[in-house]
């Protein structure tokens, strides 16, 4: 953790809605004035699309499973606790971005699910803000967890967190049935071991709940909608939480415990805004005190 150069990390696993989140921050960076460093945790996959492939096929072949984006082996987790400590002590580093569809491929004049080259991160930003599977992973050989400020959990219930995957990679990246199925099951272990244990460790986690039925994922013809959803609010450490104030604010919710609010799928971006706001700007202000105080 950095008092002069702060971290925030949203984690969540493929179709968890971390994009979506991402929206809000970038809402309350504009309106706030805060300058943030971006970065993608796909990015740090070791294999461009292709690669991985080859390394599937050949896993398969040999009657074994196939590496996932989920697990440690796939990824530059190395390299990316090097980014967050170079940031917290510096605030520079390096990123990249990961081409996933033809639209971004087209724009970067690469091929579909290749890399960007690496590039220094911007001078000057308030924050570092990252976004992807693994910003609060800890194994024996990394710790992520310990470099970030505000760690942030973005976690449906795994049937809708499979309906989300499979109608955006049908839909939008063009995969077939069979193929986003096969990915959730090789990923399956990984989700266990390397994901899940995360959620343990955020300071905040929102979690959308169906109240439509989504027993069987691989059949559902939409996406639930905001109504027909509810999201589970848990903070980590509720001293200093003003409940009575978050339950004015946002309509219709409630606390099933101490630590815990419920509101209504659609005051999603509402209540991301109103408990997220304060925590950034704690961070931001922070740093500009101990800017100030010559720190």
């Amino acid at each position: 953790m950095s008092v002069l150069h702060p971290i925030i990390a949203v984690t969540g696993s493929s179709g968890s809605g971390t994009t979506t989140v991402s929206k809000s921050f970038e809402w309350i960076f504009r309106r706030e004035r805060v300058v943030a460093a971006r970065v993608e945790g796909d990015a740090f996959h070791k294999h461009d699309r292709s690669e991985m492939q080859k390394l599937i096929d050949a896993a398969e072949q040999a009657g074994k499973r196939g590496p996932s984006h989920f697990g440690i082996e796939a990824n530059h987790l190395d390299r990316l606790e090097a980014l967050f400590d170079e940031y917290g002590q510096r605030g520079t580093g390096e990123r990249r971005s990961y081409l996933h569809d033809d639209a971004e491929a087209l724009l970067a004049g690469l091929p579909s699910g290749s890399f960007t080259a690496w590039e220094r991160l911007p001078e000057h930003t308030d924050l570092l803000y990252y976004e992807g599977l693994h910003g609060g992973v800890v194994t024996d050989s990394v710790d992520l967890a310990r470099h970030v400020d505000l760690l942030i959990g973005v976690v449906p219930i795994i049937n809708l967190e499979w309906i989300q995957k499979i109608h955006r990679d049908t839909r939008v990246r063009g995969y077939s049935m069979e193929a986003v199925q096969d990915t959730i099951l090789r990923r399956m272990d990984d989700y266990v071991h390397v994901v899940v244990p995360q959620f343990s460790r955020t300071h905040v986690n929102f979690q959308r709940v169906p109240v439509v039925d989504t027993s069987n994922p691989f059949i559902a013809r939409e996406v639930p909608s905001a109504d027909e959803t509810l999201v589970v609010i848990r903070f980590r450490e509720p001293r200093g939480v003003d409940f009575p104030y978050l339950l004015n604010m946002i309509n219709g919710a409630w606390m099933s415990r101490i630590n815990t609010l419920v509101v209504p799928g659609g005051k999603l971006d509402l209540a991301i805004q109103i408990i997220l706001t304060p925590l950034i700007l704690a961070l931001v202000e922070r740093r500009r005190d101990a800017l100030g105080s010559g720190i």
